[in-house]
């Protein structure tokens, strides 16, 4: 989140410096030299503006669950035939049902092109594949979830990714679904910002009289 805020006020004084420039030190001659630059700032702020929602979303779900190292998780480019989405996915266990595989997609499209290349086809060059294995994760594979690849060293991650579930974004017309998950992974994946169903109060028991 602060490296968006410091990229964004980058960005912004870049567009107020290079107009400061044009208007006060240069002729308008200049103007068509400024514009695509001007332009370019514009698009890099707007940008750092559309990250903001996705990196408190990614906070909130990391100060619930803990990082894993995953390997071997079965990932495809293609459209996963258990889904109507047509994108990139990720195959997690269930927690409560490890049997059980949930496939998580890549429904946002920002950000995606650095993952898309290292899922890759059979022509990608292994180097790249290695580098998202082990894939860091934290979340919960119904709800809500954060990839990210390892560093150099293996020791942090980093390129955080937030994937969530479709039933889980609050969408009109899209209605929440439990997974048939426990009480507590419910309250943890709505703190982590999924909209999850409202817990079942039991129908008090009348006693006969």
């Amino acid at each position: 989140m602060g490296l968006i805020a410091l990229r964004l006020i980058g960005w912004v004084g870049m567009w107020i410096v290079s107009l400061g420039v044009l208007v006060v030190y240069l002729s308008p001659g200049f103007t068509p030299l400024f514009v695509p630059l001007l332009g370019y700032a514009t698009f890099r702020a707007v940008l750092q503006l559309a990250y903001i929602r996705p990196s408190l979303y990614i906070r909130r779900v990391l100060q619930q669950y803990p990082w894993k190292l995953l390997t071997g998780v079965p990932r495809g480019r293609n459209k996963h035939p258990a889904v109507q989405e047509d994108e990139m996915w990720l195959e997690l266990p269930n927690p409560e049902r490890p049997e059980e595989q949930i496939p998580l997609l890549f429904l946002s499209g920002m950000r995606t092109f650095w993952w898309m290349r290292r899922f890759g086809t059979a022509r990608t060059k292994p180097e790249l594949k290695a580098q998202i294995e082990p894939l860091w994760f934290a979340g919960d594979p119904r709800f809500i979830a954060v990839i990210a690849a390892g560093s150099r060293g293996g020791t942090t991650p980093r390129r955080l990714h937030l994937l969530y579930q479709i039933t889980a974004t609050g969408r009109r017309g899209v209605a929440p679904i439990d997974w048939d998950a426990g009480p507590e992974a419910l309250e943890r994946a709505r703190r982590s910002g999924a909209h999850v169903p409202a817990p079942v109060s039991p129908h008090p028991h009348v006693h006969p009289r």
